[in-house]
């Protein structure tokens, strides 16, 4: 049972774009690759198409990149995933790479049980208007551009995360890693968060308010 006395989510999804930051998605799924032997879990990777997704994009300035295959497109997903995860990345720059992620959030959160977001994830989301009103953070360094898509937003500069009811968003890239933590903290238990950071060797920074990058 979480400490809300609900149980735990179980389906998790992330919804990728064409130049997703790697460690927005990777920290969180290998958090969940952990929990995963202990904990009935299932993730789904959401895009547009099933064709590989890339970190990569003919602006982003990479040389290298990794690609992820999707399980399923936004049209096919399953109608019963609880918890969606929005990552960041220079691809938020160009709208024609997350317009299909921006509308599929305005479809899916009125059934989602958490939204969570990384980075300029918050950006992204922000954009769908679900994030008007409540209070959001996103990277500290792209600060002027990510708030500017949420005007309704209580944006909190001052945050490694910020929860705002069903919904956590997070600093930049490796704030998504702590932010996960949290969530797990909440949904299943400090004493979970804490073994599984131990496992990877990973410092928690547990103080949402702490951020030495704002």
């Amino acid at each position: 049972m979480s400490v809300q006395g609900k149980k735990p989510p179980t389906k998790y999804a992330i919804a990728l774009f064409p130049g997703f930051q790697a460690l927005d998605v990777f920290g969180p799924i290998d958090i969940l690759n952990m929990l995963s032997k202990t904990a009935s879990l299932e993730l789904f990777i959401l895009a547009e198409t099933l064709d590989p997704v890339s970190t990569k994009t003919e602006t982003s300035g990479h040389r290298v990149g990794q690609c992820i295959v999707p399980t399923h497109t936004f049209n096919d997903c399953p109608d019963d995933i609880e918890v969606l995860l929005v990552p960041g990345g220079t691809g938020t720059r160009e709208y024609n790479n997350i317009h299909s992620v921006v509308e599929f959030v305005k479809k899916i959160y009125p059934k989602l049980r958490n939204l969570l977001t990384v980075c300029t994830g918050s950006a992204v989301v922000a954009l769908s208007g679900v994030l008007d009103g409540r209070r959001a953070t996103s990277n500290k360094r792209s600060w002027e551009w990510s708030t500017a898509q949420g005007p309704n937003v209580h944006w909190v500069r001052q945050a490694r995360w910020a929860t705002d009811g069903n919904i956590w968003t997070s600093s930049g890239i490796s704030a998504g890693i702590d932010m996960m933590y949290a969530f797990i903290a909440d949904q299943y238990g400090e004493d979970v968060a804490s073994d599984l950071a131990k496992a990877s060797e990973y410092v928690r920074n547990t103080d949402p308010s702490v951020d030495l990058f704002a």
